[in-house]
């Protein structure tokens, strides 16, 4: 047996960890640390560790089920995707092609998300496609094309974050849901930096703060308002900056003044002696850095909110300078590819605009199309869920488990069941994939090579080091075996490394430029950062270097980083030489037209649900270290399952003693929309006017059955992050 290892990247969230891969004895395979991978340096959490599990024929499926009479039975992969075709063609032919819905995932390879973007547009012809990545980024994303024209997570490599002076971190709880990346912020601390969390629980990242300011759910923009108006009464702000780099700034400037300290303090919760420390922490040091995930940007004011947040760096000159910067911590594995190469409503590869005629022209010449013949932007993910049905009749899925993720997921889930058709392709039978008509087994990380892009913005390629077990095909298959049935033959290759080829050239020129970028740098590089165009002069993408991966083993298992590649071109031979990528954005420039980061003048508006008399308790929702998204993948690994069991209701004694609640009664919270019930947790570590619930699981203690779906304008994402609710002992 083989026993090399084979370097590749963890299946679960955006940090994508590196680690090695070897054959277990018994087989499946084994982790081991990979230390010279930067981002996370060896260090793996319990999810990493055991990722092996999900391999398991134990825990996944292993045949295509196709429903008959009511259930669900084994059946032949030709079966399978006949029946998807039948139903697709049926539902374009009855209903027209945009009753066809797609909805992709923030855990699919950059490849598979290509693919299925182009898949949507080009096979079925339909607007009707966008991804869970909706539920997740979509609110930072919009602000910070808004105000500096482009949108990758963090602008900087996770490196520089000890190296700052100061870091914000808003709505995040990287301790449990990316517990490697904890060591950034202790060796800022150890490196003389300070640490401001913003949570409304005293979570484990709370805890290593050296302020923690804990606001009522919601109300992040108005905190943020409040902390710049200090900085310009206290005369804080950098003006040579603003004028020099910025615009913009006065409209923003009077939207934040009319935010008094004072008024501030009744909206969010926090002293005005609190405010201020946090602007004396924030301005001192020369550097500092402002970093938010999904508590503020999972709200209706989600996209303001982020904005305000990205001011407070334009106004203090924390913006495009070196160890400074706004960045957004991503979630999904693939949340930042994911959102760059079409499987948005709204988007084509390259994170090119629908809307824009060049764009269109661009990726349909690459595609082989005519233009015109590309459907216009669709429904957001909500809307399309919500539209299941009715407009929508039939639904192709890959990677996603609306029915435990989606806001008011009760509601979802009908609409799921109201269907013509629903063919979904996962690993597991999640909860949505238990009420498909067609069900797919597909290839997951190990088995499989393909690129992801990380939360810095790094393109990463995750390496194949087992052969998938017999009744298993990859996602890519099953696009190209449907397309073909649908009389669309080329097109939608099997193999990862040609959908890449094309995905380069469809990005080039794109604000998501790949195409300077190859699987064979990706081999010998730890990642390389986009944007990353190929060298001027060239023809192609290809031109840039041989880019084949055909030099690696045909053995997955072997040592790919010890396989001969050809030399490096030098960079005199390449026109403009080979691109080294861009770790670090708008040192020289934002991505706007003027060059100049814009400000954005928002003002504070409450959440879309307020407490009142019927209702009146915050509900907000978060994860917990040992489980993942809806939970569909970790809930099935022993060791985690046993760690993290079951959904609870975190609440302050204060409440529990109103209640008659001890610590692991069960409780019921109600919302507009639904009941949930599942054990208390009684702690002062949280507000006494807020519940949270973790969002792992289905059934009775299902968080999003709570959730509203009242949606950002501009980002159209969901509010997670607050409701109003009661809570009631359950006797």
């Amino acid at each position: 047996m083989n026993t090399t290892a084979t370097p590749t990247h963890c299946p679960y969230c955006a940090l994508q960890c590196g680690m090695n891969l070897t054959p277990a004895p018994g087989g499946g395979v084994e982790v081991s640390e990979r230390a010279d991978f930067p981002v996370n340096r060896g260090a793996l959490c319990g999810k990493g560790r055991t990722a092996p599990e999900l391999l398991s024929s134990r825990v996944r499926l292993t045949s295509p089920l196709v429903r008959n009479a009511g259930v669900l039975e084994p059946a032949t992969w030709d079966e399978a995707l006949d029946r998807i075709a039948e139903g697709l063609s049926r539902t374009r032919t009855e209903h027209g092609p945009d009753a066809c819905g797609v909805f992709g995932g923030g855990g699919l390879t950059n490849e598979k998300a290509y693919a299925l973007g182009k898949f949507a547009r080009v096979v079925l012809g339909t607007s009707q496609i966008d991804y869970n990545g909706r539920f997740c980024m979509s609110s930072a994303a919009a602000a910070g094309i808004r105000a500096f024209g482009l949108d990758r997570g963090l602008p900087f490599p996770l490196e520089d974050i000890p190296r700052t002076g100061c870091v914000i971190l808003v709505g995040s709880n990287l301790a449990e849901t990316m517990p490697p990346a904890l060591r950034y912020l202790t060796e800022l601390k150890e490196n003389g930096g300070t640490l401001i969390v913003i949570d409304p629980r005293r979570t484990r990242t709370a805890e290593q703060a050296d302020l923690h300011l804990a606001p009522r759910p919601g109300t992040d923009l108005a905190l943020a308002l409040g902390l710049l108006h200090l900085i310009v009464a206290e005369g804080r702000t950098d003006e040579e900056y603003i004028r020099a780099r910025t615009s913009g700034w006065e409209e923003a400037r009077a939207a934040a003044m009319a935010h008094w300290p004072e008024y501030v303090e009744r909206i969010t919760g926090v002293s005005v002696p609190q405010l201020r420390e946090a602007v004396r922490l924030f301005c001192e040091p020369e550097a500092a850095m402002v970093l938010t995930a999904r508590g503020p940007e999972q709200q209706s004011k989600g996209t303001d909110t982020v904005g305000a947040w990205i001011n407070l760096c334009l106004a203090t000159g924390r913006a495009g300078r070196p160890l400074s910067g706004y960045g957004c911590l991503t979630g999904q594995g693939n949340g930042q590819g994911g959102r760059e190469h079409g499987q948005k409503a709204d988007q084509l590869p390259g994170y090119r605009k629908l809307t824009d005629p060049a764009a269109r022209r661009h990726v349909a010449e690459v595609w082989g199309v005519d233009p015109d013949s590309l459907p216009g932007p669709g429904r957001s993910a909500y809307e399309l869920l919500d539209a299941m049905g009715t407009d929508i009749r039939s639904l192709l899925l890959m990677g996603s488990n609306p029915v435990v993720s989606a806001p008011r997921a009760a509601h979802i889930e009908e609409r799921l069941k109201s269907l013509d058709f629903l063919a979904v392709a996962d690993v597991v039978l999640s909860e949505t994939a238990a009420l498909a008509d067609v069900v797919l087994p597909v290839t997951q990380w190990a088995e499989e090579t393909g690129t992801t892009t990380n939360l810095e913005g790094r393109v990463l390629l995750r390496r194949q080091a087992i052969t998938p077990p017999e009744g298993i095909r990859s996602d890519l298959y099953v696009l190209h075996e449907i397309a073909a049935r649908l009389g669309v033959e080329k097109g939608f290759p099997t193999d990862p490394e040609e959908v890449f080829e094309e995905l380069r050239r469809a990005s080039a020129g794109g604000a998501a430029d790949y195409s300077g970028i190859t699987y064979r740098r990706l081999v010998e590089e730890s990642g390389v950062f986009w944007p990353c165009p190929a060298p001027a002069g060239a023809e192609g993408p290809g031109d840039c270097e041989d880019a084949s991966l055909d030099v690696l083993p045909d053995d997955p298992a072997e040592d790919v980083s010890s396989a001969v590649l050809p030399d490096d071109p030098a960079e005199d031979d390449i026109p403009g030489g080979v691109h080294p990528g861009t770790p670090r954005l708008f040192l020289d420039r934002f991505a706007t037209e003027d060059g100049r980061a814009c400000f954005v003048p928002v003002s504070h508006r409450a959440a879309a649900e307020e407490p009142d008399d019927e209702y009146p308790v915050l509900l907000t929702t978060g994860r917990v270290v040992a489980q993942y998204q809806s939970g569909a993948q970790t809930r099935r690994v022993d060791e985690l399952n046993a760690a993290a069991p079951g959904p609870f209701v975190e609440m302050h004694p204060r409440l529990a003693e109103r209640l008659g609640a001890a610590d692991g009664d069960s409780v019921a919270v109600v919302s507009r929309r639904g009941r949930a019930v599942a054990p208390a947790r009684i702690t002062t570590t949280i507000r006494p006017d807020t519940v949270f619930m973790p969002f792992h699981w289905p059934g009775e203690g299902r968080a999003n059955t709570l959730t509203n779906p009242a949606l950002d304008p501009i980002s159209r994402m969901p509010e997670f992050k607050t409701c109003a609710v009661r809570v009631e002992s359950v006797k």
